[in-house]
């Protein structure tokens, strides 16, 4: 799908990429901009993995059977998708395709490898680089979650090392402070605002 211009704004609809090493806080910095009513469609991943305790189905994520994973790839329902730490996720076109259609702006929140997808797709994409203060941070994030061994824990930092070596292929790189939720979304948008004003037309074939 070619996105069109939207007319009633004068411009094309963004498609923000926001990604990062997991336990960096993607998921946090989402619901406090929906908390502040920020008007964007937010995608939600459709993934295999367990429902943890505070998350809630259809706004979190979309937690489905292997089974019904696979049948999503095989019918073309995933824009991108990836196994991760054993699990697998995946952004739903309908997901990202009907709202730009309808002159929205959309924010996915893939990981490092679904980005790289989605950029190969939509190279016109804004893609946002959200990234620890340190990585002795984000072992310390990780390990709150206390939904881990100890040896998983070292795989994830290690991946997490490797994923934050990619921050230099994206647009910008936003850094997210412990307890400073307001500041990350103050910086991101702010991004936006300024990709917004560019007003160029943007080709997104998805």
């Amino acid at each position: 799908m070619s996105i069109r211009q939207d007319s009633s704004q004068g411009r094309s609809p963004l498609l923000i990429v926001l990604s990062g090493p997991s336990g960096v806080g993607k998921d946090a910095v989402l619901s406090q901009m929906r908390r502040q009513g920020k008007p964007y469609h937010f995608t939600v991943t459709a993934t295999t993995r367990r429902r943890r305790p505070a998350e809630v189905e259809g706004v979190d994520y979309i937690f489905v059977t292997g089974e019904k994973f696979t049948r999503m790839i095989d019918c073309d329902e995933l824009m991108e998708w990836a196994e991760v730490h054993g699990h697998l996720y995946g952004v739903p076109r309908a997901q990202v395709v009907k709202p730009l259609s309808e002159g929205k702006d959309v924010i996915v929140k893939p990981d490092v490898q679904g980005a790289a997808t989605i950029k190969l797709l939509a190279p016109d994409a804004v893609f946002i680089f959200l990234t620890p203060p340190s990585l002795e941070e984000l072992a310390h994030r990780l390990s709150l979650r206390m939904t881990e061994s100890p040896e998983a824990l070292k795989l994830r930092l290690r991946a997490a090392e490797a994923e934050m070596a990619e921050a230099p292929k994206f647009d910008y790189v936003v850094t997210n402070h412990r307890d400073q939720l307001d500041d990350t979304v103050r910086e991101i948008e702010e991004i936006v605002a300024r990709e917004r004003a560019r007003a160029t037309i943007r080709r997104l074939d998805l």
